[in-house]
Order: C-alpha cells, then sequence, then structure tokens
C-alpha cells in the first residue's frame, strides 16, 4: 500500500501550517465527530482522534471545549458531512471530504474549483470503488521498540500493515477497526501523534513534476475552503 494517499506530504504540511483558517478546520472536525457519536472522547474514538490532531496543531484547550458543545447546541443538526469528487488535470482521481452547514454553498464552490482548474466534478459515488477508508495512525519510534512484536500484537486488533521510515511509523488498518486499533495502541505504551480515518486509493498513478505542479494548483484551491476537511488523490 505504501503512503501514495500522502500526496507532497511536506507541502500539504506546508499549507496547512500557514492557512489562517486552520483551527476553524479543526473545530469543525470535533463538532462533527462529537455529534455523529457521544461527546466524551473516552467513549468516542473518532472524537478523541479529532482532539488529538487539533491539540497537535496546538489549537487551545477552550477551542476544543467550545467546539464539542457545539455538537449538542441548537445548531448542531446543521453541520452535514458531504463527500464530493471530480477528476483533475490529466485525469487525477479526487475525493473532498467536507463538513458544511450550507450544501448549495458549499456544493457550487467544489464544483467551481474543478471547472476553473482543469478538472470536472463527478457524481457522488463515481469513485467510491476506487478508494478503501483505512483508519490510520502514525507516530515516532520509541527506543527499544520492536517493530515485529508490535505487529503481532496488534493483529487482532484489526492491524493490516505496518509502514516504517527512519524513526516515522504509519500504521494501518480497515476503517471498521478505527476504536480497537487506538485502545491496543494505548495499551502498548505507544503515544500517537496523529490518527485519522482516510481514504487510500486502491491503485496509485504516477505523474511528471510539470503535471503534479498543475495538479497541485487545484488541490490548493479545494483546501483552501472554509468547509473542506482533507483531500485524498491516487497520485504515487
Amino acid at each position: 500500500m505504501g503512503r501514495a494517499f500522502e500526496y507532497r506530504k511536506a507541502a500539504k504540511e506546508k499549507r496547512w501550517g500557514t492557512m489562517s483558517r486552520v483551527f476553524p478546520r479543526l473545530a469543525k472536525a470535533i463538532t462533527v465527530a462529537a455529534k455523529d457519536g457521544v461527546p466524551d472522547p473516552e467513549m468516542n474514538a473518532k472524537l478523541r482522534a479529532a482532539i488529538q490532531n487539533a491539540k497537535a496543531q496546538n489549537m487551545p484547550k477552550d477551542n476544543i471545549d467550545a467546539a464539542i458543545k457545539r455538537a449538542i447546541g441548537k445548531d448542531a443538526d446543521d453541520i452535514k458531512e458531504i463527500t464530493y469528487e471530480g477528476k483533475g488535470p490529466h485525469g487525477v482521481l479526487i475525493m473532498v471530504e467536507t463538513a458544511t452547514d450550507n450544501h448549495t454553498r458549499t456544493v457550487a464552490n467544489i464544483r467551481n474549483y474543478f471547472s476553473k482548474n482543469g478538472g470536472q466534478a463527478l457524481d457522488n459515488g463515481a469513485l467510491e470503488f476506487m478508494f478503501s477508508r483505512k483508519a490510520v495512525f502514525e507516530f515516532t519510534k520509541p527506543e527499544g521498540l520492536d517493530i515485529d512484536e508490535l505487529e503481532l500484537n496488534l493483529i487482532d486488533a484489526g492491524l493490516e500493515e505496518i509502514d516504517v521510515e527512519g524513526d516515522s511509523v504509519i500504521i494501518y488498518g480497515d476503517f471498521t477497526a478505527f476504536g480497537e486499533l487506538g485502545k491496543a495502541l494505548e495499551a502498548e505504551g505507544i503515544e500517537v501523534t496523529k490518527s485519522s480515518l482516510k481514504r487510500v486509493p486502491n491503485s496509485s498513478v504516477t505523474f511528471s513534476e510539470e503535471e503534479l505542479d498543475e495538479i497541485d494548483n487545484l488541490i490548493d484551491k479545494i483546501e483552501e475552503d472554509e468547509d473542506v476537511l482533507a483531500v485524498y488523490t491516487n497520485i504515487e
């Protein structure tokens, strides 16, 4: 599997690090997670992950608490998770996860980004078979950790693959194993730095640097939208 979905990871992290809307986006992810389950991170693995990711971006505790409270407020039902799909320049496949309180606005914006940047929006469901949903956990390898032993210990929790590159470790499992894998890593004493449910391409495509520049322009536009939570592609 590798990390094909980690499209130009360094560039993406740089963009996110400089985006003025990063806290509102993280807050919306927390609200959606709390709304989907219960507003208690101890009983809601998705919410626990959203809070963990927010803390990794130095989001203040007050902001996190406010986002959780918003999930049980009168306006919570207005926020919906919607996934949009499309083709970008050179045929790249793109899935866009959003959380919005105004579907009309969001769909218009997403379609506009595609049409004005060499792409085409597709009907919902068109690309579902091209991607698999995965539970993904990232952490820095602790000194003395035996990866083979860790792999054996996590199999029963739903582990599918471990990817190790230097001190960086990424754990993959089916999205239904998100909660169990998170608990198993905690039991192993692993301090996870980032966890999420991601869409991983079932097959990936290699593009030239020139093609990637055009694709990157479209992804930049999409990721800047305040309703967008995540963007996934089939780029190798």
